[in-house]
């Protein structure tokens, strides 16, 4: 059955609000690969996630495979665009981890729970995703040594982005564009 031409117009502004968030999450994640967090005592390859702000503020508007394709995207981008595709195992896991928790607390969460709580599970799961990856490429679990000090940055991190991300929706929802996904973990 072919598409109407209401629906085409919606599946055409899906696409261009992914590619959208997936340009300015690239972006983000350029910005984060420039802070020198291994001077900090942080686990080698950390990052602060800034680019989870387009992933939540997208499981927000949109549909759950629109968010996986932005982490997709994301997460492709990022390791052609800085070249370390030997971290790409590492990046995937925990967007992967991180946007299953997220989605899953956003739907089933409801009203229940903060942007800023869905954000920090989000946090943490990346990190935990990670440090799984990193067990697994090592073969060993000596890599949760960094867990104590991830969980206090997932924590951290995932407060900044939570705020990011209410300000971010609440900026987007004023714009014609977004006006009919507002709700989207539900389309």
């Amino acid at each position: 059955m072919p598409m109407s031409s209401s629906e085409s117009s919606t599946a055409l502004k899906r696409t261009v609000i992914v590619a959208l968030f997936a340009a300015v999450a690239v972006v983000l994640s350029i910005v984060e690969a420039q802070i020198p967090l291994a001077g900090m005592g942080l686990m080698p390859g950390a990052k602060l996630g800034f680019a989870n702000i387009m992933i939540l503020t997208c499981i927000y508007f949109l549909r759950a495979r629109d968010a996986f394709v932005l982490v997709i995207l994301k997460t492709l981008l990022t390791a052609f665009l800085l070249g370390t595709f030997s971290s790409l195992l590492f990046s995937l896991f925990g967007s992967l981890f991180s946007f299953v928790v997220m989605y899953l607390l956003v739907r089933f969460g409801g009203k229940r729970l903060s942007v800023i709580g869905i954000s920090i599970a989000g946090g943490l799961a990346h990190n935990t995703g990670q440090l799984l990856a990193a067990s697994i490429v090592l073969k060993s679990s000596s890599t949760f040594y960094y867990f104590p000090m991830l969980l206090i940055t997932g924590v951290v991190t995932g407060i900044v982005v939570g705020f990011a991300v209410r300000y971010v929706v609440a900026s987007l929802s004023k714009i014609s564009l977004f006006e009919e996904f507002l709700g989207g973990t539900g389309h």
